[in-house]
């Protein structure tokens, strides 16, 4: 029905993209871009780059379609479809409708009887969810947190007892104060932040929220594309638990340098916690 290796079928494909390494494609996203009739994006700029870098050519293809376009502009790609056009819609990185306006184009189209699908591909959620040692069977992706003080933390307190990892983007420039209501309403959960994942300077700093926001709020502000991620409520006192029977274990046939080193590279924790944590356990083995 979606085979792509002929003339595409009228309708909305969805269609993920890299979140940073232009590698990242599938060949099925590659093949429908290159066939679309129209390709609609957040930014034809951003869209043209992706393009041009795979070869697809198609400039005159591109169409704006995001947040700010009305319903007028949704109505005249509905149209295009009905008429037997196939429109790919795209995001500036990722899937869409993830944090993302599309599914106002979604509805639409499912109104219209036109037929819509997904093609899977990347999400900066998920990887990150992979590297930040968090329990992953059951999380929340809660998007973006809201950018007032006073409707972040209440949308932070409906989230509390939620028995998930949470997954949140946030813009490099709040980072610090979202963290920080993170750790004063969720008290010292494992958690993570994850930055500019698949590019050259990709970055992972899992810690206990509280200390995550200190050492945020204190160093030189984080640049690039940020995922935060905090573990269920009850993963805190798990983590020790887990954190305490490995250093029990290492500690019985190590040096305390080597049991550390050990701990720390088969959870993926800090060096520092983690020594911190030993030294608790067997107060003079730093002597």
């Amino acid at each position: 029905m979606h085979d792509t290796s002929e003339a595409l079928a009228p309708g909305l494909y969805l269609v993920a993209t890299p979140i940073g390494n232009l590698k990242d494609i599938t060949l099925r996203a590659l093949e429908v871009l290159r066939g679309a009739t129209l390709v609609a994006c957040e930014d034809t700029r951003q869209t043209r780059k992706l393009m041009t870098a795979h070869g697809l050519g198609g400039a005159e293809r591109l169409t704006a379609w995001h947040e700010h376009s009305g319903p007028a502009a949704t109505d005249r790609l509905v149209a295009r479809m009905q008429g037997g056009a196939s429109v790919a819609l795209v995001s500036d990185a990722g899937t869409p409708l993830l944090s993302d306006p599309g599914f106002a184009l979604v509805r639409a189209c499912r109104a219209a009887g036109v037929m819509v699908t997904a093609l899977p591909g990347p999400s900066a959620a998920l990887p990150a969810l992979q590297l930040s040692g968090l329990p992953a069977e059951r999380f929340l992706f809660a998007g973006f947190l809201p950018a007032k003080a006073g409707q972040r933390r209440r949308a932070i307190e409906d989230l509390k007892a939620v028995p998930a990892t949470l997954i949140f983007y946030e813009a490099p420039h709040r980072l610090a104060e979202t963290l920080a209501d993170l750790a004063a309403l969720l008290g010292p959960r494992p958690a993570a932040v994850a930055r500019e994942l698949t590019k050259r300077f990709e970055q992972v700093l899992p810690d206990r929220l509280d200390r995550l926001a200190a050492d945020i709020a204190a160093g030189e502000p984080l640049k690039g594309e940020i995922v935060v991620l905090v573990g269920p409520p009850g993963a805190e006192s798990r983590e020790a638990h887990d954190l305490d029977a490995l250093l029990a274990e290492a500690l019985a046939g190590m040096s305390l340098r080597d049991a550390v080193a050990a701990v720390a590279g088969a959870t993926g924790l800090p060096k520092r916690q983690v020594y911190a944590r030993a030294l608790e356990l067997v107060p003079h083995a730093g002597d």
